[in-house]
């Protein structure tokens, strides 16, 4: 069997959005904001920004194939992970942000499949060589990230009243942090490549069970955290197809613009 390319995961990312925004799934949203990502990483291999491109490419697919691998699974009612599956579900509640259902996928994508690519990719080998390119591709989905979630304003007009909460060092949905995320999920990648079989399984699957947790405290809010989430909510867009071709085509006009420069 031929070796995916990252063409092949950017078909099937478009492939998701057009599904989702057909059927009217939340599910839409975070392929819309990880499109732009895996296509960003691939403007950054071509133009030699990675010390190894081919195996940045080989990373990038069995990290970025993850997800719709995830998102097949849980179509067809095959199991998927934990951490995954708690995104998938609050797809169905309509009282969810659309930020948080960014930041669900954020968090099992990068908590749990980032260090379980990172370790597949060096086959055996020791993780150190890696370490560069780890850190650049995360850069690439950090600052693109952050810039999606920064441009939510108009999808999301009240979405500035979280920073009332800035200091509450309970709310997950506060205190997410995707720089510390990669940190984590380089830890993670290091303790992996010390297991095997049995063992190397189990560590998957205690890594998820905690990541699922993370992802459960995402929407899960109280008191006036909760107050704040639901007046956002109020005035947030309700329609979900016009939230994903916003997302998608908002970004791909920011990618016209880029590769312009």
């Amino acid at each position: 069997m031929a070796m995916l390319r990252i063409d092949d995961i950017i078909t099937s990312l478009e492939s998701i959005i057009s599904e989702c925004d057909a059927s009217g799934s939340r599910l839409g949203y975070f392929a819309a904001l990880y499109l732009k990502v895996t296509k960003s990483v691939k403007q950054g291999i071509e133009a030699g920004q990675f010390a190894d491109g081919a195996r940045m490419e080989k990373l990038d697919v069995l990290f970025a194939g993850r997800y719709p691998d995830a998102y097949h699974q849980w179509k067809n009612g095959q199991q998927t992970t934990a951490s995954w599956r708690i995104a998938f579900e609050q797809a169905a509640r309509s009282q969810v942000l659309v930020l948080q259902h960014l930041l669900l996928g954020m968090n099992a994508h990068i908590n749990l499949d980032l260090g379980i690519a990172a370790v597949e990719v060096c086959e055996g080998q020791p993780l150190n060589p890696l370490k560069p390119d780890f850190d650049m591709i995360n850069s690439v989905i950090s600052a693109l990230t952050y810039q999606v979630l920064n441009e939510l304003d108009h999808i999301s007009p009240l979405l500035s009243l979280l920073g009332l909460h800035a200091g509450n060092e309970d709310s997950i949905l506060i205190q997410f942090s995707i720089d510390n995320a990669r940190d984590g999920a380089w830890c993670f990648a290091e303790d992996l490549a010390q297991k095997q079989a049995d063992a190397y399984q189990a560590c998957i699957m205690q890594r998820d069970a905690t990541i699922a947790k993370l992802g459960a405290s995402l929407v899960k809010t109280k008191g006036f955290m909760r107050f704040t989430v639901w007046v956002i909510h109020l005035f947030e867009w309700k329609n979900v197809r016009k939230i994903i071709r916003e997302l998608n085509e908002y970004q791909k006009k920011k990618l016209q613009v880029n590769s312009s420069v």
